[in-house]
C-alpha cells in the first residue's frame, strides 16, 4: 500500500504489519504504530536484557543499545529487532493491528537508549556491570510492563510532560487527551 493510499485508508481499515511500516524516508518514525509489534520488540528486549544478566554477557548491553537507537532514529527499519516483529512475527499472528500515535512510543524508545547507552558505557567502556546491569534491571521492567500489560511508561511519560506544557501540543495532535482515552478504552 503507497503512502497515499494509506493516507486516504481510515485507519480502522488498515491490516497487517503496514502501520509500522517506514513511509517517510530513512531517518523517520511510524506513525501510527502498531501496539502488538510495539509490545512484541519489548519482549525481545526483555528476554535480550535477561540474557545479559542472567549469563553475565555484557556485549550484549551494546546489541541492545544498537537497538534502541535505531528504533528512535528510523522506528523498526535499522533494527534487527524491528525487522523481525514487523516483517516476519506480527504478519503471522491472528491479531488484529491496534494503532496508537508513534511519538509517544518514539519518546520512550528514545528513554531506552538512554539507559541501555549508558548501561553499554558501564559495562564495556568502564567495567562497571553491576551498574550497567541495574539500569538493564530498570529496562527490564518497563519493558514487561508494555510487553505483558501495555502499560507504556514512557508514553505516560510523555503524556505528563504534554500536560505540563513541556512538549508542545503540536507534537501529537492526537496525544492532547491520552489520559482520557485510556479510561474510555477500559
Amino acid at each position: 500500500m503507497s503512502t497515499v493510499e494509506r493516507a486516504a485508508t481510515p485507519a480502522a481499515t488498515v491490516t497487517g504489519p503496514e502501520p509500522d511500516a517506514d513511509a517517510g524516508g530513512l531517518f523517520s518514525f511510524p506513525d501510527p504504530v502498531n501496539e502488538v509489534s510495539a509490545r512484541l520488540v519489548a519482549g525481545g528486549v526483555v528476554v535480550m536484557a535477561l540474557v545479559t544478566i542472567a549469563f553475565d554477557v555484557p556485549w550484549l548491553t551494546a546489541v541492545i543499545a544498537y537497538g534502541f537507537v535505531a528504533r528512535v532514529l528510523t522506528g523498526p527499519t535499522l533494527s534487527p529487532l524491528g525487522q523481525l516483529v514487523t516483517r516476519v512475527v506480527t504478519p503471522r499472528l491472528a491479531l488484529a493491528p491496534r494503532l496508537v500515535p508513534g511519538p509517544p512510543k518514539r519518546f520512550a524508545q528514545g528513554i531506552g537508549a538512554v539507559l541501555s547507552v549508558s548501561a553499554a558505557v558501564l559495562a564495556l567502556g568502564l567495567g562497571m556491570r553491576g551498574a550497567a546491569y541495574a539500569l538493564l534491571g530498570a529496562l527490564v521492567v518497563a519493558a514487561t510492563l508494555e510487553a505483558a500489560l501495555g502499560l507504556c511508561l514512557g508514553c505516560r511519560m510523555f503524556a505528563l510532560l504534554m500536560r505540563a506544557g513541556v512538549i508542545p501540543a503540536t507534537v501529537c495532535e492526537r496525544c492532547n487527551d491520552v489520559w482520557g482515552q485510556a479510561a474510555a478504552a477500559r
